[in-house]
């Protein structure tokens, strides 16, 4: 186990090997001041978000301590609630993609939930970018085309995914020039 500490609304992996493990064993967090890390590279400590550091805590790789107290399950997913708008949804959605065998990292720099790699930022690019609604929201023609600029100028394919139930249905569109 992989000891962390909940610092506000980060995860911090103090220790320098064990950031290595993380990062290597599935490119969780990101290293302090490495913009395009590489695990032999690693000599700071490593930053989760709250969505994998749920995941990793329930898949039992980490514990986590806020002011030397072990946070439970229970306790992360409160804050995560406080933190994301719709966690829950957007949650499975990361949840089924990691345990598909995905590399999931925020899609924020593209505007969307999330990016997916097929193995891992630095060896591939991402090929998938994601956006997590819900089941009955509507997507206008106008969501659909910025959609597809988007994936199409960063050549990639644009995924809406719709969590229902216990299972994540998911649209991928491709765009064909004519």
């Amino acid at each position: 186990m992989i000891n962390c500490e909940l610092v506000e609304n980060r995860i911090i992996v103090w220790s320098i090997e064990d950031s290595k493990k993380l990062f290597g064993g599935g490119y969780y967090g990101k290293p302090i001041g490495i913009p395009k890390p590489k695990v032999e590279e690693i000599d700071a400590p490593l930053i989760l978000d709250l969505i994998e550091g749920l995941y990793l805590l329930e898949n039992k790789k980490i514990t986590i301590h806020k002011a030397k107290k072990k946070t439970s399950i229970k306790e992360l997913v409160a804050i995560c609630k406080k933190e994301h708008y719709d966690f829950e949804k957007k949650y499975m959605v990361y949840k089924d993609f990691r345990d598909k065998g995905y590399i999931v990292n925020p899609g924020i720099k593209f505007g969307c939930d999330f990016a997916v790699y097929e193995k891992g930022p630095g060896i591939d690019h991402a090929p998938y970018l994601v956006r997590v609604y819900n089941r009955g929201e509507p997507v206008t023609s106008t969501g659909v085309v910025l959609a597809g600029r988007l994936a199409t100028t960063v050549k990639k394919q644009f995924i809406f995914a719709v969590p229902s139930g216990k299972k994540v249905e998911y649209l991928a569109l491709d765009w064909w020039k004519a």
